[in-house]
């Protein structure tokens, strides 16, 4: 049968690592703390992903279970492993549980048939076989841009502009705005008008010579990607 769950970040604003709505506000995680932790547990049980010899996955949770879809190299389906949430454990433990239950399971089937690829056999027949269409296209890459947030937000330049042919002018203007707020000869702070000044700078030579990062990721579930062998955290599909 099966399943289908909307993720917490489908529903409602929450922390994508662990659910939580306590002072999320409009931030994807509650603490950088808790997305490592995260990631340190999926990274930790990746060995399952790699002996299933996945091409991609993602981790994603509701309130009330969680769920890992599995994409095997040369198979054009989804297998969907499900598991009910336990009381007072994060999403992190639970996945942690649900793994360990795979991974006894396969080390079982390994030892009684003294065949590796029979276990892993085993393992994909505990799933639920989803076609592809059902929620799991593997992402698109897309290009991240490589500067830092912070030099955006002093001068007050939204991320979309950095696609811009007139990005230097946009920069500029920006610029002459925060310095008729925070110039010092204005009332403004010395300290807040030199870390202005720095983005300024830092931004026109990101817009003379822009560069990116390109990551392939889903907007509210952690995929796995099988090339890398690691697993990367939720991020905007779209610059």
């Amino acid at each position: 049968m099966l399943i289908k769950s909307k993720s917490f970040a489908e529903n409602e604003n929450r922390c994508l690592s662990c659910g939580t709505t306590e002072n999320i506000k409009n931030r994807r995680y509650c603490s950088i703390k808790c997305r490592q932790n995260m990631r340190q547990k999926l990274n930790m049980r990746s060995g399952l992903l790699q002996t299933l010899n996945t091409r991609y996955a993602t981790f994603y949770f509701s309130d009330t279970m969680i769920i890992l879809d599995i994409v095997p190299h040369g198979i054009k389906e989804i297998f969907r492993y499900v598991s009910k949430r336990t009381a007072g454990n994060n999403p992190a433990a639970d996945f942690s549980i649900m793994t360990n239950a795979l991974g006894n399971a396969w080390w079982a089937e390994s030892k009684r048939t003294n065949k590796n690829y029979l276990a892993s056999q085993h393992i994909l027949k505990l799933a639920t076989r989803c076609a592809i269409s059902e929620g799991l296209q593997r992402p698109r890459l897309i290009r991240i841009p490589t500067i830092k947030i912070e030099v955006l937000d002093y001068l007050k330049i939204k991320k979309a502009d950095l696609n811009s042919h007139d990005l230097s002018k946009i920069i500029k203007n920006a610029y002459r705005q925060q310095v008729k707020i925070h110039h010092p000869d204005a009332g403004g702070q010395a300290s807040t008008f030199r870390k202005i000044h720095d983005a300024y700078k830092e931004s026109l030579r990101w817009a003379d010579n822009p560069t990116f990062i390109r990551r392939r990721g889903f907007p509210d579930k952690w995929y796995y990607d099988g090339d890398n062998k690691k697993w990367v955290q939720p991020r905007p599909t779209r610059d």
